[in-house]
């Protein structure tokens, strides 16, 4: 990557015949395109995480609602979303989540460093908890879930995306693990979840370089199936969330399973947990409708799951 033309240059030192030059420390975080938000006067919302229930209930879409900090999230925004994740998982009506952030400016920019600036360390390690809890229930779901990112999707915004099925994003997106340039190694999924989403190295480059990746990038890499339109992304989230709908829930569920089971395990271990998915789908009521829907040229009539 090329810097900026007329980029201001650090001070320099003179080491042999060499010359290092050290970045000033604006131009740091410009390279990483990394800052606080905007200076904001809005009050926190009452609602710091919100969910509607669309397509006759199928479909519940969970915003992040932090747009004045560019949906940072505080510990009572962590705390919401396992709530949300957690009736998602119980209502048998919702057969897929869309996981999006408020405004337009980002998904996510991660933890919120100016609520973290005070905090002592039982403060940072209650947090940590909280944070560890998001990420478990959020993979633990069941159901589909996928993440519309639009903007920036740094830090815990990022590892929050990537811990979901799949990712679309828009053409402004910018995804990145800036952790390690304020000094922190990345704890949220990324040291484990970037590398499988990415190439392993160019994923070892982001976590150590803290420099961000854009949506097109994400794309050629393979971290994000599709790219759109600001404008036009959540239509196509929610066009995505209605085919999936549209299937058998206990089919889609255990397809789900069997990926996410046998993610890294030995062909014949993977196997097993893929045929027992399998067998389950195939004694389902949903597999006898869904064959006698296709040879009759109809619509299937799938059931909600009862567990």
């Amino acid at each position: 990557m090329k810097d900026a033309p007329n980029r201001p240059q650090g001070p320099s030192c003179a080491c042999g015949r060499e010359e290092l030059l050290v970045p000033a420390p604006a131009a740091r975080w410009d390279r990483l395109r990394f800052h606080p938000p905007p200076p904001s006067d809005a009050a926190e919302p009452e609602q710091l995480v919100l969910v509607e229930y669309v397509s006759g209930g199928r479909v519940a879409v969970v915003t992040l609602n932090r747009p004045h900090a560019d949906n940072a999230i505080t510990t009572e925004l962590a705390a919401s979303l396992i709530e949300i994740l957690e009736t998602i998982a119980a209502r048998p009506g919702v057969r897929v989540a869309i996981l999006t952030g408020a405004g337009e400016r980002a998904f996510s920019i991660g933890g919120d460093l100016r609520q973290r600036k005070g905090m002592t360390k039982e403060d940072w390690l209650r947090q940590r908890q909280v944070f560890d809890r998001v990420l478990y229930t959020l993979r633990q779901l069941r159901k589909p879930i996928f993440a519309a990112v639009r903007g920036m999707a740094f830090g815990g915004g990022c590892e929050i995306a990537i811990s979901s099925d799949f990712i679309i994003a828009s053409d402004d997106a910018l995804f990145g693990q800036p952790e390690a340039a304020v000094g922190l190694s990345a704890g949220g999924g990324a040291p484990i979840f970037l590398p499988r989403v990415l190439p392993p190295g160019r994923a070892m480059q982001m976590l150590m370089t803290g420099e961000p990746i854009t949506g097109q990038d994400a794309v050629r890499l393979g971290m994000v199936n599709e790219i759109h339109p600001a404008a036009e992304l959540m239509s196509a989230a929610l066009g995505i969330a209605e085919r999936i709908a549209a299937n058998s829930p206990t089919a889609v569920q255990a397809v789900k399973r069997a990926v996410r089971m046998g993610d890294g395990q030995p062909i014949e271990q993977a196997a097993a947990i893929m045929m027992e998915a399998h067998w389950r789908s195939a004694v389902h009521p949903d597999r006898v409708d869904g064959i006698r829907a296709f040879n009759e040229g109809r619509e299937p009539s799938f059931q909600d799951p009862d567990f």
